[in-house]
């Protein structure tokens, strides 16, 4: 896997955003993979945030859908958290919203290159980190935290899937950090474009690899928009700050 080399980060101008005279802003993380490139992100910070204060803050990461994939980086709070923050500024958690650009899908490198760049810049809990997404998203999220299931407390892909190889790996390299990942997966009992089949097969895998909270809600009516219900349901947030790392 090749190694990331952070550049430097820089505020782009929120200003044409939806989220306008909120705390939630537009960023840029610029980094080196072979060659150099860029992620666009939202940052929401907590109303009562303070860079100099002693308290730290629990973090979500949020991976959008395929359909939110281009250039405009508000396109990342079309859906999720970050379409929540800007009428809830009270939202608990630091929250980072990266842009999938057009045509890719999410790559695990510039990603934990993006979290480790905001762990650095921002008062954020180290033990307290959470990972969710949609669609493309929720398959980001199973790949991004079972093949480094230490850098997270708990996960919650939505109406995704994934591949198994990453958990055969971290039972291997991580297993005790694989074991006390918490995963809570949502899906549409009718949904057209990843069946359902996809998450119970990710979820029955987890299982067997030993980790010890594993649940799987389904929606019976539902079809592929599962993330509305999950995201709107304050239940998720309480269960995310249920979970820390030693």
């Amino acid at each position: 896997m090749a190694s990331v080399l952070v550049l430097g980060c820089a505020g782009m101008n929120a200003a044409n955003g939806p989220n306008m005279g909120t705390t939630q802003s537009a960023k840029q993380f610029k980094f080196s993979q072979g060659t150099n490139g860029t992620v666009n992100y939202l940052l929401f910070l907590p109303r009562d945030y303070s860079a100099t204060g002693v308290k730290r803050w629990p973090l979500i990461l949020f991976l959008h859908g395929a359909g939110e994939r281009g250039t405009d980086v508000w396109k990342a709070a079309t859906h999720g958290p970050p379409s929540r923050v800007a009428s809830e500024p009270n939202f608990p958690f630091i929250l980072v919203s990266p842009l999938c650009s057009d045509g890719e899908h999410w790559a695990n490198d510039s990603l934990l290159g993006l979290l480790d760049e905001v762990m650095r810049q921002y008062a954020a809990d180290r033990a307290r980190i959470y990972l969710t997404g949609l669609s493309m998203g929720g398959y980001g999220t199973w790949d991004l935290g079972l093949t480094h299931p230490d850098r997270f407390a708990a996960i919650a892909p939505i109406c995704g899937g994934g591949e198994t190889i990453s958990l055969l790996l971290s039972s291997r390299d991580k297993p005790e950090a694989l074991k006390t990942l918490g995963i809570w997966a949502f899906h549409g009992g009718r949904d057209p474009v990843v069946p359902v089949e996809e998450s119970k097969r990710m979820v029955e895998a987890a299982r067997k690899a030993g980790i010890k909270e594993v649940e799987l809600t389904i929606y019976p009516d539902a079809e592929h928009n599962s993330w509305t219900e999950t995201y709107n349901n304050p239940k998720l947030y309480e269960w995310f700050l249920k979970h820390s790392r030693d």
